[in-house]
């Protein structure tokens, strides 16, 4: 059983889960101070009172922070919206062009039909 652990943790999947994890909380943490230090202000300064976070609403004795909500929304879509364009378009981008770099030699099949173009194409 430890054989088949120490084979689990060795085949690399643990380890670049465990650096996906640190980066993104790292991530995190820049885009949490982005959205607390240049986000709210800027919707504080345009929604009048304490601005989002704070916003409120009280229906039959209950406070509602929807505030809260949309500023987690927000939150979401900013690190999404992150990723994908640091991260994911330019690692894509990168896959495309190594692939179409490289040379790929012709499938069987391929070889096939271009013989059978050539036996064609040859006088009778």
């Amino acid at each position: 059983m430890i054989e088949d652990f120490k084979k689990f943790i060795n085949q690399g999947n643990v380890l670049d889960l465990a650096v996906g994890v640190v980066i993104g909380a790292a991530f995190g943490d820049v885009i949490n101070s982005f959205v607390d230090g240049i986000l709210s202000p800027i919707i504080s300064w345009v929604l009048p009172g304490d601005g989002l976070r704070n916003a409120t609403f009280e229906l039959a004795g209950s406070t509602f922070l929807y505030g809260s909500v949309i500023q987690a929304i927000i939150t979401f879509v900013l690190i999404a919206a992150a990723v994908f364009f640091l991260v994911v378009r330019p690692y894509n981008t990168w896959k495309e062009k190594s692939t179409a770099d490289a040379e790929v030699p012709p499938t069987n099949e391929e070889r096939m039909v271009a013989l059978l173009e050539q036996i064609a194409q040859q006088p009778r």
